[in-house]
């Protein structure tokens, strides 16, 4: 295992045993319980960025390192400081670092644990899949501070749980406790307390054993599809399709299950 930090706030570990090409994106600002500065956002984009151009990279998990918080939001302390000429210069480096974990190109899984709230939460959204732990307490209590969810809330939440849920769990702000989460649909792994990160880098190394080029290309498919009609939505998917079909990955894939053998993936 490698480990590359990405300023005082973010870690990266890229996971090389067993099947490897896991790379494990951390938040590290424990003493703040995760709360996502204007540093820290740039951080989470920098090393979005790195991850989203290393070839030799299947799957991302999002990990932290403080015991009873994923992430409390953003950094409140920072935010009161401000004026609004600050806020308006701030904006952009925030919404980068949720657009970077959103647009990260291979399948990406959120390990959630103790308090993941306002744009704590958005970072787990952007993700493909949310494994969370019994301690695990969710939500998006902006409005009760003044603002809105403005990490992808107000779009995201609804993709996973519908407009009405959406509607009263962000105009309630209230948080929701583990198993309730799992209920609604917020997450979509419940584990026991303490095993959220191990389950979900678990699951990042059974994904990760398949086809990169295949990986890339369906979780393409499955964002630009979703909220299209159908038949635009097939067009994507075609595109996706033609993509893969003819790639080195394709050639290796069958002629490996013909064998019957691992496959050993070009990526490309």
């Amino acid at each position: 295992m490698s480990e590359e930090r990405y300023g005082e706030f973010v870690l990266v570990r890229r996971h090389a045993d067993g099947v490897g090409h896991v790379a494990e994106l951390v938040l590290d600002r424990p003493k703040a319980m995760n709360a996502v500065s204007t540093e820290m956002a740039r951080s989470i984009a920098g090393a979005c960025a790195a991850l989203g151009a290393d070839r030799d990279v299947r799957v991302v998990v999002l990990t932290s390192t403080h015991e009873r918080a994923f992430c409390v939001g953003a950094d409140l302390k920072e935010r009161n400081s401000f004026s609004d000429a600050d806020l308006v210069r701030q904006r952009p480096v925030a919404r980068g670092a949720y657009t970077g974990v959103l647009e990260l190109p291979v399948p990406t899984i959120a390990a959630l644990h103790g308090f993941a709230l306002g744009g704590g939460f958005e970072l787990a959204l952007s993700c493909d899949v949310i494994v969370a732990d019994r301690t695990a307490v969710v939500g998006l209590p902006e409005v009760s501070v003044g603002v809105i969810p403005g990490g992808g809330g107000t779009q995201l939440l609804p993709r996973r749980v519908g407009a009405a849920r959406a509607a009263e769990l962000i105009f309630t702000a209230r948080r929701v406790e583990a198993v309730e989460a799992r209920e609604l649909g917020l997450v979509d792994e419940l584990v026991e307390a303490g095993r959220d990160r191990e389950e979900a880098l678990a699951l990042g190394a059974r994904i990760a054993v398949n086809s990169p080029v295949g990986l890339r290309n369906a979780k393409r498919a499955l964002r630009l599809g979703h909220g299209l009609d159908l038949r635009a939505g097939l067009e994507v998917e075609d595109s996706a399709w033609r993509a893969t079909a003819f790639s080195g990955d394709r050639a290796e894939g069958v002629a490996a299950f013909n064998e019957k053998r691992r496959p050993q993936w070009p990526g490309e």
